[in-house]
């Protein structure tokens, strides 16, 4: 009579486990990356009256089966529904992420390495990410100066670190010009003074950084070579296909005519104030344009002393002139002649570019100008900035040129210094800072780590998990995103309880609650009925 009594007793504590849980799950229904849990239950005890008996050949008795009377229920498991997807609320923060797949955000926190769906991210005052649910530090892979992530052992993400604050500056080492000359513009006639002087002609400009990046604009004319004595001569193409004999082309000099800093001060000149009188000297620069070598001539007359006007001097003449030609009967750009020019080098072989370069940095008056330009090197075939000409056309159209920085891939653009405006983050978890000179760069990359039993890892409340025995070992590297899943930005992982099926089961576990209540009240009314025998 006893035995149901414990019996309705172990069902009101497995059936009040089970409402415990219910009501963690529904108190939770709007945690962030918060996963549910279910109870499973299972019989205990049994009382065994009577054991099985097999059948009797002698006595020909059948066997009989085992009198058990079970002792009541036991919760067998309570199960976390770790690997359910729970849905995805969108917030617009930049360092909101979502984690879509069975990956783990890494997070440590007082020395203990944790794991956590909550992908609520912030940066704190030491410029390191944490995630705002629990003040968990999230782990992952830095990267180094040129933004190359390095995925080894993970540590504190902190990308807004001293040296990330701030963008150094970069050269420009690559300008594109384009656009269209008409070969009957009257610019293009030059009307200088004589051979290796520049003095008129097309006028284009295009500027670039300097190593410390300050900017810089050069100047530079484009001359017909028609009717100019000492012009170089280009050797035309030979005619391919059916067409015999050689291919017409319309040629032009490319001549520096100056280069200007930011306050449009040129790097050939040097002003001289003297008691409010300013006069104007030649400051020594060489730069070679192309294959020719440009400097202030040392003749009397070259600098107006009052005004600073100049003319740059060849040396050597026109000999070494950069020649651009177009294909005359069709206007397209046919090729570049870098006279002068080391021809082992590819950038002239492939006959689209040429290059400004700054080898001296002046020597006159002892005075010498900061040489903040980097130098080209021929054998290397790098340095200096390359300017390419492919895109220029000979069309009968207005003339109309300009430039780009960059190379046809958009590289060697240079930039100024930059401060660090703010992070983001991509879908496959790298962290990007932005910076107020217009660069980007990669500070590193958020890995997750993944388990064999995900259900084994263990909640110790503000959304964090941590290993066990039964969950598999974390490697302390973690993996990319992209291989289990990845993460959607200005996003959060929401609670993937459900409301109707707790409801539901609510409503299950009370039932089974009160019947267990039942238990009891009829053991007791029948232990009442046993003691009212003897009255």
């Amino acid at each position: 009579m006893m035995r149901s009594l414990y019996s309705g007793v172990a069902g009101l504590r497995t059936h009040q486990t089970r409402m415990d849980v219910i009501g963690n799950n529904i108190a939770n229904v709007n945690t962030v990356g918060f996963k549910g849990s279910s109870v499973n239950f299972a019989d205990t005890f049994y009382q065994t009256t009577s054991p099985a008996t097999g059948p009797d050949v002698a006595t020909s008795a059948a066997g009989s089966n085992a009198k058990q009377i079970g002792l009541g229920s036991t919760v067998a498991s309570i199960t976390t529904n770790i690997t359910e997807q729970g849905g995805t609320s969108s917030t617009n923060r930049a360092l909101d992420i979502a984690i879509n797949g069975e990956g783990f955000l890494i997070v440590k926190s007082g020395g203990a390495t944790y794991f956590t769906k909550s992908g609520a991210l912030n940066v704190d005052t030491n410029g390191t990410l944490y995630c705002t649910t629990n003040n968990a530090t999230v782990q992952g892979w830095l990267a180094d100066a040129d933004g190359t992530v390095n995925r080894d052992v993970v540590r504190d993400m902190t990308v807004m670190s001293p040296e990330n604050l701030y963008y150094e500056p970069e050269a420009t080492t690559n300008v594109r010009i384009q656009g269209n000359i008409n070969k009957e513009d009257d610019d293009l006639v030059y009307t200088g003074a004589g051979e290796g002087v520049v003095s008129n002609g097309k006028v284009a400009t295009f500027s670039f950084y300097d190593n410390l990046g300050e900017l810089y604009t050069a100047k530079m004319y484009i001359v017909s070579t028609k009717d100019v004595e000492g012009a170089p001569e280009v050797d035309p193409p030979e005619a391919t296909g059916d067409d015999a004999g050689e291919v017409a082309l319309s040629n032009y000099m490319v001549m520096l005519a100056d280069i200007c800093n930011e306050k449009g001060e040129s790097i050939f000149v040097r002003k001289t104030t003297v008691d409010g009188v300013d006069t104007y000297s030649s400051t020594g620069v060489t730069v070679t344009f192309g294959g020719a070598t440009y400097q202030v001539s040392e003749e009397d007359g070259a600098i107006d002393p009052n005004t600073g006007k100049f003319n740059l001097a060849l040396d050597g003449g026109f000999d070494g002139v950069s020649v651009l030609s177009f294909i005359a009967n069709s206007g397209q750009f046919s090729k570049i002649t870098n006279h002068g020019m080391n021809e082992g080098a590819s950038l002239f072989e492939k006959g689209i570019a040429m290059t400004i370069n700054v080898p001296a940095a002046g020597d006159a008056d002892g005075v010498t100008m900061d040489d903040t330009f980097t130098p080209y090197n021929a054998e290397t075939d790098s340095g200096g900035v390359v300017i390419d000409l492919s895109a220029l056309t000979q069309y009968s159209s207005t003339s109309n040129v300009s430039y780009i920085k960059g190379d046809a891939e958009g590289k060697g653009t240079g930039n100024v210094a930059g401060e660090m405006k703010g992070i983001s983050i991509d879908e496959d978890g790298f962290v990007y800072g932005s910076y107020n000179n217009g660069s980007k760069r990669c500070l590193g990359q958020i890995p997750v780590a993944t388990f064999n039993n995900p259900s084994g890892l263990e909640a110790v409340g503000d959304s964090l998990f941590q290993q066990s025995l039964n969950s598999g070992i974390f490697d302390g590297v973690g993996e990319q995103v992209s291989i289990s899943g990845s993460f959607t930005v200005g996003a959060l992982e929401m609670s993937n309880v459900d409301l109707a099926a707790e409801f539901t089961t609510m409503i299950t576990t009370q039932r089974g609650f009160q019947a267990n209540s039942r238990i009891i009240t009829t053991t007791d009314s029948m232990l009442e009925e046993l003691v009212n025998l003897k009255r």
